[in-house]
Order: structure tokens, then sequence, then C-alpha cells
């Protein structure tokens, strides 16, 4: 094994392993668009799911399956018909539904039965249970279309769905339901996912869809992908929006995700199948890979507790390496762990600086102030200074200092001036590295 695999392999494995804690034991609902199966991503997102699940989450997966069945319906010479974003189903479309659906239960069954040498299933043991977990009901007419055979979600059993998953099994649904009479009703697939997601009460919803997320800029089809929506604008940009009638319409996908977090689920995402290893990039790393709702900013601000102490060590410990910081023994930072700020986010700490007060000079220096290499550029380090300035005006200091070596222009454009080192309190002045020669700069506090 090569040397340069060993250099990158560690430090990724390690800043995969926070996520890994974090989600061990959570329920993730995965509502998967059958465009993603015709498109041939089903061998590649059961070996992830696989992945997911041997890492200790529970999984319920719910598939689409509308171009599967448009193709039976073609087959047949047959109409699709939509209103409202949802299928008008017949008799003839029933049929078809329940063929396709039929089919892709078969084929997704045997996905997560492909333990296979040299492969992410290699000896993994994957059992998938379906069952009649939904009840449904009619849509029935609305707006003068009468939707036939289409249903809603009327009830889930959500006690032996999590009977199934404290099995250690997959929990797999067809967008299918039955009335209590026993009639069949063709569902959406994102009605379904939404629904069991809710019931469950689970950490997260997740589809995986044609499209790549929302963009930041709704008017700009290469704009950006907002990776993190507050609920509260989801919300609005969903009543600028017009109603949806496609899966690629913006608000298609969007209408779910925020009934689902209106509903108690923590987080929903959108996310691209056409990316692999999407449902792994969105769970496993800092950004993600597509667009996640959430009721509030996953990212805090916030001052450091004593568990946060091993955080902030790995945070700062590359820095100290380089020369950037100053070198800070772990017991250091235990005794002085209250004067610290940290930027937290998912339970991984991105940011760190810490406020070691001079009452006697109406001062106090900022120290260690720190960004991860994985988020610099995002205007943390700016958060962490105006939190440090206002933890030091309620202290009652009048300014704030600053020693460095190599940041000096960053602390100048924001307000910061060169002084002389004789300028600093003689308690502070007395641990003063001359051989370092840090640069003193103030920040005079209004």
């Amino acid at each position: 094994m090569s040397t340069v695999f060993n250099f990158t392999f560690v430090p990724w494995f390690r800043s995969v392993a926070p996520y890994i804690h974090k989600h061990r034991g959570n329920t993730i609902v995965v509502g998967i668009a059958g465009e993603a199966i015709a498109a041939g991503k089903l061998e590649k997102l059961a070996q992830d799911l696989a992945l997911i699940q041997s890492m200790g989450v529970e999984i319920v997966l719910v598939h689409g399956f509308r171009p599967q069945v448009n193709e039976q319906l073609r087959l047949k010479g047959h109409e699709a018909k939509y209103s409202h974003g949802m299928r008008i189903t017949d008799e003839v479309a029933l049929d078809c539904a329940q063929e396709a659906a039929g089919q892709l239960r078969y084929e997704i069954e045997a996905a997560f039965s492909q333990g296979l040498p040299n492969t992410p299933m290699a000896g993994a043991t994957v059992r998938v249970i379906s069952g009649n977990f939904i009840t449904a009901r009619p849509v029935g007419l609305m707006d003068g279309v009468d939707f036939l055979h289409s249903g809603l979600v009327r009830k889930i059993d959500t006690e032996g769905i999590q009977r199934t998953l404290d099995m250690g099994a997959m929990v797999l649904l067809s967008p299918f339901g039955f009335s209590p009479t026993g009639e069949a009703f063709n569902l959406t697939m994102e009605d379904v996912a939404t629904s069991v997601a809710v019931a469950l009460q689970a950490d997260k919803l997740m589809f995986l869809t044609e499209v790549p997320g929302i963009r930041v800029d709704q008017a700009d089809p290469e704009s950006d992908i907002d990776t993190e929506l507050p609920l509260a604008d989801a919300k609005k940009m969903l009543a600028a929006l017009p109603p949806a009638t496609q899966p690629t319409d913006t608000a298609f996908y969007l209408q779910h995700c925020i009934r689902a977090c209106e509903g108690g689920v923590e987080r929903s995402h959108i996310l691209p199948f056409a990316v692999d290893g999407a449902l792994l990039l969105e769970i496993y790393t800092h950004d993600g890979i597509g667009t996640m709702v959430v009721d509030e900013k996953l990212e805090s601000v916030r001052e450091a507790t004593m568990d946060d102490v091993s955080g902030i060590v790995a945070l700062i410990e590359p820095f100290e390496k380089d020369g950037t910081l100053v070198k800070r023994d772990r017991t250091e930072i235990e005794r002085d762990a209250g004067n610290y700020t940290i930027i937290e986010h998912d339970g991984v700490i991105f940011g760190c600086a810490a406020l070691y007060p001079y009452p006697e000079a109406r001062t106090g220096e900022m120290a260690a102030l720190t960004v991860s290499p994985d988020t610099q550029s995002q205007g943390d380090g700016e958060r962490l200074l105006k939190r440090i300035e206002v933890r030091a005006k309620a202290q009652g200091l009048q300014s704030i200092f600053v020693l460095t070596t190599r940041t000096m222009h960053w602390f100048i454009k924001r307000g910061f001036v060169q002084v002389s080192a004789d300028w600093l309190p003689e308690a502070r002045k007395r641990k003063y590295n001359w051989d370092r020669k840090s640069q003193v700069l103030v920040k005079k506090l209004g």
C-alpha cells in the first residue's frame, strides 16, 4: 500500500468518524425515484445503503415507479394521465402499477442479496422486509377531476415498522396502500416517504431525485446548490413558486421536505441520484451534496464545555505543528475551557477562539483563533471574532488584542491596529516570547 494512500486515507477516515458516531442509531427514510432505478443506479445505491446500515443506521426504503408504470402503459397502448402533479389511476394504470411494483420489489431484493467478493456488499447480510404497513384512502375528486384508484396515505403501522427495524432488517415499501376493505390504491413515493418519516419521527428524510437540489438563484439554472435551507426560508420560497406538476419543478420535492420538517423530522434532503455516492456524501461529509431543509441553522456558535476539549485539541493541533499557533497543553485547554468559543456543526467543532481577560488593563487577549480548512472562507472567523467582542464587552473590557505571526492583514481589515509589544498588560508582557516576534494588534470596542 502506497505512502500517498496512507497519507490521504487516514486523515479522511478520521474526519468521517464523528459523523459515523453521530448517525449511529438514527432512523433514515430514503425515497428513491423510479427514474434512478431506470437509469441503472440500483446496484450502487444498494451497496451504499448496505454500508450505511452496517454503521448502525436504521433504514426505511421507499421506491418510486413513475417511469416503470409509464412503460407498462405504453406497451399496452394506454395513455398516462396526470393532474395536480399526481397520476390519475384507472383500472389499466392500476394493473400496470401492480406489475411494476412487483418487478421492482424483486429487483431491489435481488440487489441487496449480492454478497459478491471484492465489492462493498462482500460479507454483508441485509434482510429486506416488506409488508402491508400502509393504510390508504382515495384522493377522490379534486377541482372536478376524479383520480379513481389514486390514493393518499391514511395511516402508518409504525409499531410494525419499528419492530422490523429493531430486528436489524431494512424495511422496503412500495407506493401502494390498501383501504380497510382491501381496496388497492396507487400512492406516490413522495407521500409515502414523507408520511412514514413523520410517523416514525425519523432523524432524516432523503429523496434521491432527478434534480441536484435547490438552486441559490432560482432564475439561474447554473447557480450553486443551496446546501442548507432553513425551514422558514423554504416556506417563503414555496409560497412564491407555482404549483408543482413535474418532478423537476422546484416545488415538487420541496413541499414534501417542508411537510416533513413541520411534522417533526429533524432534516429533509433533496439529492441527485446522478452523483455516485450521493447518500454517503450527504450523510458523512460537512457540506453534503444536495439541499437540506432544516428547522434551524445546524451550525451554532456557543461557549465551550469540558466535553469539547478533545474537539478543540484536534482542531488546533495541525496549526500548532506548522507554527501558526503557539502550542497549548491539553491540561491548559481543559483548565481554560470556559474561555473558549466554538463553532459546532453536527457535533463536530470547525472553529474556536479563546478570550483571556486582563481586567486591570480593561483589555483581553483573543487567542487560538482557528477555523478548519474544510470551512475556511465561509465567514466563520468573522463570526468567532464578533462573539469574542460580545463576550469582552460583557466583561467590561474596552479593547481586545491578538498576537500573530502570519495573519496580521486579516485582523487589520477588521479594525485592529498594530502596536508595540510594550503596549501589552504587564501580566501578558511577562509571558511574551521575544524570540517568536509576534505582532501585537489591538481593536478598541465601541
